[in-house]
């Protein structure tokens, strides 16, 4: 095999390895009019794989963030109707408190009747609150209609019971507004553990002064039954109806049922019985209605005027009970917003981190670029000068 060395094949190579450099030259050029390094990823496959792992992450991040941000603006609807609800069961305190006094006519009761029936109808529209976007706040997922209707006297849920859970950085979910059962229908009554109520048609005078679980290690969330005899004995029976107390009742006494003190003021009557049990949950607005309920009554004969005292002070331990329910809703809610906060300082901090691992392999080292382009060019004018004094030699200028 022989290689034979022409005028033309150094003419070729001249060429070739001036359009080299001229391709060298023009790459360095457009690099440095976009400031990247990764023109195509024939120049870095690796590198341009991963930057392009980088971008989905930074568009995942991105998807997070809106994510957050529609939360923050539904949670912040939900701080806003709480609030308006927990005013309102403010003023119906208010009011519960004021429809006790012994000073107010059965007029009076029946006035504030007439405002906490207006309260009550404020406190649905609350619950039935829209986020503004054309869904509704306490819905569940089911939140494409008003969640709360009033359905032959009381009101009836739409929705469901499931609370959605969003994330909003990776592997961080926050929960979304509660289902409207959570907040206005599974409220406990009482005092949220423990509740008493007189049977009805107690024919005596006997009121629940107020109770409270005095002893936790002996109330057992059983259900007893205080009855009364004749010159105020009374026995205490479980829920079997054995006697596990006894005793006789003074006005004002307190009665200790297995570590629940129930203090009854006034004197029952024979037959007269006050149950004792754990406190049961009921809708805030059938608990709204009683109330309103033991101010339209009119009593005439003091075992009446007990009876509705008994049902004011029973509305108003619950009313109270669910003042404090809406307080912890709130709480909740206050959490998920804190929880937001958090995961936007995770999004940012990974946010930089991704960019700076970004920059690090697509941005250009200007100061090592123009470096290398002058040496290009240096190369390039020197490679265009050997080809002009290629030009003028031939092979026969040897022969002679």
């Amino acid at each position: 095999m022989s290689n034979r060395i022409s005028t033309s094949m150094l003419y070729q190579q001249s060429i070739a390895s001036l359009q080299s450099k001229q391709a060298s030259l023009a790459r360095l050029q457009q690099q440095l009019g976009t400031g990247q390094k990764l023109l195509t990823a024939k120049d870095d496959p690796v590198g341009a794989g991963a930057a392009v792992g980088l971008d989905r992450a930074l568009a995942e991040l991105e998807r997070f963030g809106k994510n957050g941000d529609a939360m923050r603006h539904r949670l912040g609807m939900q701080e806003s109707a709480l609030s308006q609800a927990g005013d309102i069961m403010g003023r119906i305190t208010e009011l519960t408190v004021r429809a006790n006094s012994a000073s107010l006519s059965d007029g009076d009761r029946k006035a504030i009747g007439i405002e906490i029936t207006s309260l009550r109808d404020s406190l649905l529209e609350v619950a039935n609150s829209p986020d503004g976007t054309g869904r509704y706040l306490f819905g569940g997922t089911q939140d494409g209609s008003p969640p709360f209707t009033r359905v032959a006297g009381s009101v009836a849920y739409g929705g469901d019971q499931t609370q959605r859970q969003v994330e909003v950085a990776p592997q961080l979910f926050v929960a979304d507004t509660l289902p409207g059962s959570e907040v206005f229908l599974r409220v406990r009554t009482g005092d949220g553990r423990a509740d008493v109520d007189a049977q009805a048609g107690n024919a005596g005078t006997g009121r629940i002064g107020s109770f409270s679980v005095a002893d936790s290690t002996r109330w057992d969330g059983g259900r007893y039954r205080v009855e009364f005899g004749a010159e105020g004995a009374y026995e205490v029976r479980d829920a079997a109806g054995e006697v596990v107390a006894s005793g006789t009742h003074a006005d004002g006494d307190a009665i200790d049922v297995a570590g629940v003190h129930v203090v009854i003021a006034g004197a029952p009557a024979q037959g007269d019985a006050f149950e004792v049990g754990p406190a049961a949950t009921r809708d805030v607005f059938a608990t709204i209605d009683r109330l309103i309920g033991a101010l339209a009554l009119d009593p005439t004969t003091a075992p009446q005027r007990a009876d509705q005292q008994n049902a004011l002070q029973g509305a108003m331990r619950d009313i109270a009970t669910a003042q404090a329910h809406l307080i912890d809703a709130r709480a909740s809610g206050g959490a998920q917003l804190a929880a937001l906060d958090s995961a936007d300082g995770l999004r940012d901090a990974q946010g930089v981190t991704i960019e700076t691992t970004l920059s690090g392999l697509r941005d250009l080292d200007y100061a090592e670029a123009i470096a290398q382009f002058n040496l290009e060019k240096v190369a390039l004018d020197a490679a265009q000068l050997s080809f002009v004094q290629m030009q003028r030699l031939s092979l026969f200028d040897l022969l002679r």
